[in-house]
């Protein structure tokens, strides 16, 4: 079916280097049947999205939502040219919009909701936002460029306890106080613009043995390479700046309340503040669990695709 796409041909692709994580385990607890009706709430590279689209064929559609116009826009020149447009339907917009999405484009009824809480490979990899402090990049940090809010006026503008209560609630930084001031120091001088100059503030504010600390292999001997010591602070700036976690907390009501008796949804978290509202959100409702404990990635899987470690998949079943 992805030939029928037509992903791969275009000189207008998203390069699809994003390999989807847990995509058997989505097909598993999802559980797609011919002609019925799925929203993928994160459609980025759109891999989950025709995995599902292969078994919900001929009449069954998906609603593609993402918040960046450019991964749409994109998505959209290549699905002009597939056999199977007409199962996919596309929209710009952030899933705290779910319901008004779903009935602005009249889609019911709806048997399936995937939310794949992770970045892109085209985010960090393309998009020149500053998500990756790999890359000397502006620090914008927005999923929606028609947001208004970017990293760069959080780190340049907000007081020294706000950039503090950021990164402790939103990254779980045990430094925040640290960076924080050294951030509202620098700043003094200089406006701090690039994700390179963000890196070099954070590099100074921490002790050497954070900066290359190591973490415990998962299922084997040995050890592996830590988390990078700004992995942390650019995950909190990120988190703010698109208001991630309110916007979570306010999607999964009304993908509960959009969703068909007997559908079922399915998330996929990368970090323990996404994992917790949605397991919270799981317990407090009135459906079947269908993930006891959350699914985690292989060690097969690990090794193909390193930046599937820390994701959790969760899954319930309306009644």
């Amino acid at each position: 079916m992805i030939s029928q796409l037509n992903w791969e041909s275009s000189e207008s692709n998203l390069r699809m280097s994003h390999i989807p994580v847990l995509q058997k385990e989505v097909l598993e607890y999802l559980s797609p049947k011919p002609n019925q009706n799925f929203i993928d709430c994160t459609i980025g590279g759109g891999g989950h999205a025709i995995s599902i689209i292969e078994k919900i064929l001929p009449e069954g559609r998906l609603l593609g939502i993402d918040w960046d116009r450019e991964i749409i826009r994109r998505l959209k020149i290549k699905n002009q040219k597939s056999k199977i447009k007409k199962n996919l339907i596309l929209t710009c917009d952030n899933f705290v919009n779910l319901k008004e999405i779903v009935d602005r484009e009249k889609f019911k009824p709806v048997e399936g909701i995937l939310f794949d809480l992770g970045m892109s490979s085209w985010h960090l990899e393309e998009s020149g936002r500053g998500f990756s402090f790999l890359r000397n990049e502006p620090l914008d940090m927005r999923f929606g460029v028609q947001n208004e809010l970017t990293a760069e006026e959080i780190v340049n503008k907000w007081k020294a306890k706000d950039i503090e209560k950021v990164l402790e609630e939103y990254g779980e930084e045990r430094f925040a106080k640290r960076i924080a001031k050294n951030i509202v120091e620098i700043r003094k001088f200089k406006p701090i613009e690039t994700t390179f100059q963000l890196l070099d503030v954070i590099k100074k504010a921490v002790p050497g043995w954070y900066q290359h600390r190591k973490i415990p292999r998962r299922k084997a001997s040995g050890f592996l390479r830590g988390r990078h010591f700004a992995t942390r602070t650019f995950q909190a700036l990120r988190i703010a700046v698109n208001d991630e976690l309110n916007n979570l907390r306010k999607a999964l009501p009304q993908a509960l309340e959009i969703l068909e008796p007997g559908g079922r949804i399915v998330v996929i978290s990368f970090h323990s503040l996404e994992d917790r509202i949605v397991k919270n959100f799981f317990a407090n409702q009135k459906f079947k669990i269908l993930t006891k404990k959350p699914i985690t990635p292989s060690e097969e899987e690990i090794k193909i695709n390193p930046r599937s470690r820390s994701a959790k998949l969760r899954a319930i079943l309306k009644i």
